[in-house]
């Protein structure tokens, strides 16, 4: 199992994993996205291989707290392919998630996840990871 940093070229394996968290997405827009994520530099995206093959991803980004001294990162994406569920791949990506944060002064780290019943196994697992359920999370289209 290897971890690094996403590559453009990761896109068509990318583009899958969007679609096993539900967000069913053409090579071609994941390339676009990639593009512009990576040009902001407080974000971050890394990848988990397998056997030369990415089986799993976690993007994140960081901001600054309004409330309070310090930095945050934000778990914005994180999926492991079905396949390869229940391998500890998501436990790796996590922890080095965790470090990049920790690597980059920022003292949390955040995420929103679903109320959907589909996703009680990764409630699950978010809390097996230390995480706590903190607020309730709103959006709005524009």
């Amino acid at each position: 199992m290897n971890i690094r940093t996403a590559e453009r070229t990761d896109s068509r394996a990318l583009a899958y994993l969007m679609g096993e968290l539900g967000y069913p997405t053409s090579v071609e827009e994941m390339e676009e996205r990639f593009e512009r994520i990576s040009a902001y530099p407080d974000y971050h995206t890394l990848v988990a291989e397998a056997d030369g093959s990415v089986v799993g991803m976690i993007g994140l980004c960081s901001g600054v707290f309004y409330e309070k001294n310090g930095g945050y990162a934000r778990i914005v994406a994180f999926v492991v392919d079905e396949r390869f569920r229940n391998k500890g791949i998501g436990k790796l990506l996590i922890q080095e998630a965790e470090r990049w944060a920790r690597d980059n002064g920022l003292v949390a780290i955040a995420l929103n996840s679903g109320n959907r019943s589909e996703r009680e196994a990764a409630h699950l697992f978010y809390r097996r990871a230390g995480y706590t359920e903190k607020s309730t999370g709103f959006i709005k289209q524009l």
